[in-house]
């Protein structure tokens, strides 16, 4: 392979594999991945959250160097997906009243953002937040500059994660030397690549069902209405199947050939056996109660975290995607916990890719997310060509590209989906500061000049300037008599 000078590199941080992917985009909108990488991620990191720092790093670390070997270009920075089970929403109301005939403009929806933004949760990193709306006096507006009000409300869906595992998460990245282009939270990028603009419009719930988490965004109206992450993914069947006293790798094998996600009792054979290998074998009743036990905790639970506003708006229906919508009638098993007839199993990405990768080809919904995100990028992320000398001389720190060029972004210029890191939280942090100041020296010279400009003025208006001035047109007129 000759090597790329222009691609996009994306790595999603799954709780079962950590996958890097490298595509170049099309000008027809098309996607040619050029290269996949996957690693096992179960040991560092679960329920889709980074525990080992220095485990992930490594992990990251290998990837990066694989990608660089099928590319035969360095990697410059990488888009990362940002999920895993503390990722939750809640809503927010920031009012203002505005005096009488007041006309709004785009500087106070500015900052009515910025004062959401500066909200305080214990323990938890606003990681983005979504505008559900805005109340100008009584009325609803989705844009509401250059219309009179006296008050104006504006409501927000705030993105949250517990701040330890947003900074383990720059961290990693941090330890392992990579620059990162860009956060985007990945059920965002998962549900732009999956979902249609009908669905999102008329109301949807898109159901990632992951490993060890299952992720759940409600939208309506074109708008993210709702998302939460449950701890609970397709890994707990196969746990729960090793109860039977069997392997989990032999677990895991007997849920991927014989489970479904729900079978007619009548369909039960009470004789029949599943074959665990050539002395073991389980009762078919039990193994579907089992799997079937487990779907629907996880299907009941999904079901709870729709706002129960949203139950009858859903026309877009549910749509499931992820690893664990493989399964056997699992839109039956939807059907008949949460009574919605309309059920789509998002197999693959809108976008059209090109790809020679069987882990693509297959359209299982396993790499969606990661697809999502690779499409998301508008940033090139190669570098130089890999110099691959015998002396093996040691790789030069390479700059960062975006944190070092870009001018760091301010709350309203960021775009949806959108998470900034570390370091661009503290860039834009020193530049608020930096305007702060100059705007405090600005404030300290005009408050000088006013002051130089009082005293002059009163020294002019004294009883004694007021003499002397008389004394001297005095004088003068005396001189211009004579």
């Amino acid at each position: 392979m000759v090597a790329a000078k222009e691609f996009i590199v994306a790595i999603e941080l799954g709780s079962s594999k950590m996958t890097g992917i490298a595509g170049q985009k099309n000008l027809d909108g098309s996607i040619n991945v050029l290269a996949v990488v996957k690693e096992d991620s179960s040991s560092f990191i679960r329920k889709g959250v980074v525990y080992n720092i220095d485990k992930t790093a490594q992990c990251l670390t290998n990837i990066i160097k694989k990608l660089e070997n099928q590319l035969k270009t360095e990697i410059m920075q990488v888009y990362v997906g940002v999920g895993g089970q503390s990722i939750r929403s809640v809503r927010n109301v920031i009012a203002k009243d505005l005096p009488a005939e007041t006309i709004v403009t785009q500087d106070m929806i500015i900052e009515l953002m910025d004062s959401n933004r500066n909200m305080k949760y214990p323990d938890q990193e606003i990681l983005d937040a979504a505008v559900q709306e805005y109340k100008v006096d009584s009325q609803y507006q989705l844009d509401p500059v250059g219309i009179q009000a006296t008050h104006l409300e504006g409501n927000f869906l705030n993105i949250l994660e517990r701040k330890a595992f947003y900074r383990n998460l720059n961290k990693c990245f941090e330890t392992a030397g990579i620059n990162v282009a860009e956060m985007y939270l990945a059920p965002l990028a998962l549900a732009d690549s999956v979902l249609t603009e009908a669905e999102k419009r008329s109301g949807c719930a898109l159901v990632d069902l992951g490993a060890d988490t299952t992720t759940v965004s409600v939208y309506s109206k074109n708008i993210l209405r709702h998302l939460a992450v449950i701890p609970l993914g397709s890994n707990n069947i196969t746990k729960d199947l090793a109860t039977l006293q069997i392997e989990e790798s032999d677990a895991e094998k007997m849920k991927l050939k014989y489970a479904s996600a729900f079978t007619e009792n009548n369909d039960i054979d009470n004789n029949l056996k599943y074959s665990i290998d050539s002395e073991r074998q389980i009762e078919s009743r039990k193994f579907i109660e089992i799997v079937e036990g487990r779907l629907e905790e996880i299907i009941e639970n999904v079901w709870y975290q729709i706002p129960s506003e949203y139950y009858d708006k859903l026309l877009g229906g549910i749509i499931l995607t992820g690893g664990g919508s493989n399964m056997k009638d699992i839109e039956k098993a939807f059907m008949n916990h949460t009574h919605v007839d309309k059920i789509r199993i998002a197999k693959f990405v809108t976008h059209t890719i090109i790809s020679n990768n069987e882990d693509i080809k297959s359209h299982n919904g396993k790499m969606n997310t990661v697809l999502g995100l690779l499409a998301k990028g508008d940033i090139n992320c190669a570098g130089d060509e890999v110099n691959n000398d015998l002396f093996g001389s040691q790789k030069k720190e390479i700059p960062h590209p975006t944190t070092d060029q870009r001018q760091a972004r301010q709350v309203s210029e960021i775009p949806a989906g959108v998470i900034r890191t570390e370091a661009e939280k503290q860039k834009a942090e020193e530049e608020k500061r930096r305007q702060e100041e100059e705007a405090e020296r600005l404030r300290l010279e005009e408050e000088e000049k006013e002051r130089q400009r009082i005293k002059k003025e009163k020294r002019e208006n004294s009883f004694w300037n007021k003499l002397m001035k008389k004394a001297k047109q005095f004088g003068e007129d005396i001189v211009s008599e004579e």
